[in-house]
């Protein structure tokens, strides 16, 4: 019949210790045993040594020794020796053999069975040998009256009367070795019940390819994974993780305090509690954080998921732009075509050449416009960008004025300093810019776009409010803003944009009273040293 084996991990492990315990305490018990064995057949032969060594050595044995008749003198000695000295018969005989004493009274002058030769000789030895009473553990001593030898003793202890005192020694270890046992068996049994609960009772092969499993899908997922341990340190992280947080392979194991991130972000992977679709910026992304904490275990965690949202918040902001052109055109289109009427009925008036005159003006003013952003800016994303927002500048009652300083040519910007990331600039600044002027007197937005010693200047100042000194940091932090709930994300991804480009923002007080931001892009990318 087959042995049924446990399933569990846990309860192979408890099957495993408790044999273990088992055969640890089995061989415990066999050698005290053996031990206590033959430490009972020493203790018995010194004892026997002892007794007999004491009666030959008695004047009173010596003297009935020397007697015709020994045995009514020595007798009655013998057995209350016998009983005081806890042997189990005391044998005194003459040199021949003859005994004189011994605890059955039908054996007193029949011939000794065991061996007297080496008492005889004056010697004092042991032996084991099967007697009258059954097998004893006897010592055979000589009585000496001077130099002569006038009698032998034989004292000794059966050894059944030594195994029964073993067996009582034997029970009472058997006994501390099945308390050993069973306490051992308990705490295997506790220690094992606890592993089952954190194992959920899956054995090693299952929790081998659950770890194959989990590594597996921990490098295929894309997005940033992280788990947080109860005391706030990094218990597991995905290489998307470490790529969006900047992180090393040393991660693991660091408190997430010590990792240099924003304090927003630090903020969010602290909170125990759950997160859902937040926006949090790093030095060079856009990351979207959601938070669940653990249930169960003795220590709470957290798992984060984070979302690479840099290119979607970038296209979002191009969509943007581009809804406000689109707006623009519409609204250009429908000025057009008032203006077209405005033509044809001067026409059918009669009235040619001021028809003209009006046409040219207005071609002119935007002429102008288009001709000093197109000579000055020769990058074309730059210039498209211009002209768009000075649609919308120009639909919101607003004047947008390119700096006559301004002077940038195609082909400067290197690779490591994209379009869109200027695109993400400079059109936040100047939608800010729209945002803080609309409604000052004189309404207006000026913008600068050069290259200078190597370094691309991009400066936006306007002729709103401006703002408090005191919040000159806090403007570029994720939520602040001015306006409605909910903004605030602009300047944020400004200064996130230039530091990708090895950049600077500078927030000062324009010319015009209001705010001026200047960016400053190196167009060499630094050669490592």
């Amino acid at each position: 019949m087959r042995i049924p084996r446990p399933r569990s991990l846990a309860g192979q492990l408890f099957a495993m210790q408790v044999v273990l315990v088992a055969v640890i305490v089995a061989g415990c018990a066999a050698f005290t045993y053996v031990s206590d064995r033959s430490q009972a057949d020493d203790s018995a032969r010194r004892q026997a040594t002892a007794t007999a060594t004491a009666v030959a050595t008695s004047p009173a044995v010596i003297e009935a020794a020397r007697s015709d008749d020994p045995t009514p003198l020595l007798q009655p000695y013998a057995d209350g020796l016998r009983k005081e000295a806890g042997v189990d018969f005391v044998v005194i005989m003459a040199p021949n053999g003859i005994r004189w004493t011994h605890p059955e009274p039908g054996q007193i002058g029949k011939t000794y069975r065991g061996r007297t030769a080496p008492a005889l000789k004056g010697e004092t030895f042991g032996e084991t040998h099967v007697g009258v009473l059954g097998r004893s553990v006897r010592v055979i001593t000589p009585v000496r009256d001077g130099g002569r030898i006038i009698g032998l003793v034989s004292a000794g202890i059966t050894v059944e009367k030594i195994s029964a005192q073993l067996r009582q020694q034997v029970i009472a270890l058997l006994g501390v070795a099945s308390g050993a046992l069973a306490l051992g068996g308990l705490g295997s049994y506790v220690i094992n019940a606890r592993l089952r609960r954190h194992t959920h009772g899956m054995n090693a092969a299952e929790l081998s390819r659950m770890h194959d499993y989990h590594q597996a899908a921990l490098h295929a997922v894309r997005e940033g994974l992280l788990m947080v341990d109860g005391q706030r340190r990094v218990a597991l992280i995905n290489d998307g993780g470490r790529e969006l947080l900047g992180l090393g392979p040393d991660a693991v194991g660091r408190p997430v305090a010590d990792m240099d991130l924003p304090a927003p972000l630090t903020s969010a992977l602290l909170d125990p509690g759950a997160r859902v679709d937040e926006v949090h910026l790093t030095a060079d992304r856009v990351i979207v954080v959601n938070s669940r904490p653990v249930s169960g275990g003795e220590q709470s965690g957290t798992v984060v998921t984070l979302r690479d949202h840099t290119e979607l918040q970038a296209l979002s902001g191009e969509l943007d732009s581009e809804r406000g052109f689109t707006q623009a055109l519409r609204s250009q289109a429908h000025e057009a075509a008032n203006r077209l009427h405005t033509v044809v009925s001067l026409i059918e008036l009669g009235r040619a050449d001021e028809a003209v005159d009006f046409a040219t003006a207005e071609l002119e003013l935007a002429q102008v416009l288009t001709d000093q952003v197109v000579g000055a800016v020769g990058e074309p994303v730059l210039a498209a960008l211009l002209l768009g927002k000075a649609a919308q500048a120009n639909e919101r009652g607003l004047t947008l004025v390119l700096d006559e300083h301004s002077r940038m040519d195609d082909g400067l910007l290197p690779r490591t300093l994209p379009a869109r990331d200027l695109v993400t600039i400079l059109g936040n600044l100047i939608d800010n810019a729209m945002d803080a002027a609309q409604g000052s007197e004189g309404a207006r937005v000026t913008v600068t776009a050069r290259t200078d010693d190597d370094e691309l200047l991009l400066r936006v100042s306007d002729t709103g409010p401006g703002v408090d000194p005191a919040a000159t940091d806090a403007v570029f932090a994720r939520g602040w803003s001015t306006k409605s709930p909910g903004r605030g994300l602009g300047l944020a991804l400004v200064r996130q944009a230039a530091h990708r480009g090895g950049g600077t923002v500078v927030l000062a007080e324009g010319p015009y009273g209001g705010a001026e931001f200047t960016v400053r892009l190196p167009l060499r990318a630094e050669v490592p040293a």
